[in-house]
């Protein structure tokens, strides 16, 4: 199984890969997050947010393999809490199958890409920039194992 975070965007600030690293190292080998960063839509004069998003569904994509487990990041999704997280990273490794985690764009996600995933889920009611959610997903796989493990790390 390997887990991979899709993200389209620009080049992070360091900060964020060192925040990232952080909690991607604590992890154990097999479940440590592969970032695929994708180049986000070109913001050309003319284009809509529809035909943005479009293209950057295009480019999304082409990093999907079929027999995958999309899970996309969505304002709208379903709201996820720390022992959720846990059941999914259980079950992820029971199944043996990649996970595809992905992070939209400026202006989210495509319906398509909605629609090719088997799960949609929310972080939270508020809205944090793309390369915090970089840091926040890290932080809630290693808690979620951590949970998993009864590491002192998660405290309930």
């Amino acid at each position: 199984m390997k887990i991979s975070l899709l993200t389209l965007g620009h080049k992070m600030p360091d900060w964020v890969n060192t925040a990232f690293n952080t909690y991607n190292d604590r992890l154990p080998h097999h479940l440590k997050i592969q970032i695929n960063e994708m180049p986000a839509a070109s913001r050309q004069k003319g284009l809509t947010v529809p035909q943005l998003k479009a293209q950057e569904a295009e480019i999304i994509r082409k990093q999907l393999k079929s027999n995958s487990i999309n899970i996309a990041l969505d304002e709208q999704g379903k709201p996820l809490d720390t022992k959720g997280m846990a059941k999914h990273l259980a079950s992820w490794q029971m199944d043996g199958r990649d996970v595809n985690i992905i992070v939209g764009g400026a202006d989210g996600l495509d319906s398509s890409i909605l629609q090719l995933s088997q799960q949609i889920w929310s972080l939270s009611k508020l809205t944090f920039p793309h390369h915090l959610v970089k840091v926040i997903v890290a932080e809630q796989l290693y808690r979620a194992h951590s949970l998993l493990n009864n590491h002192p790390y998660h405290r309930e």
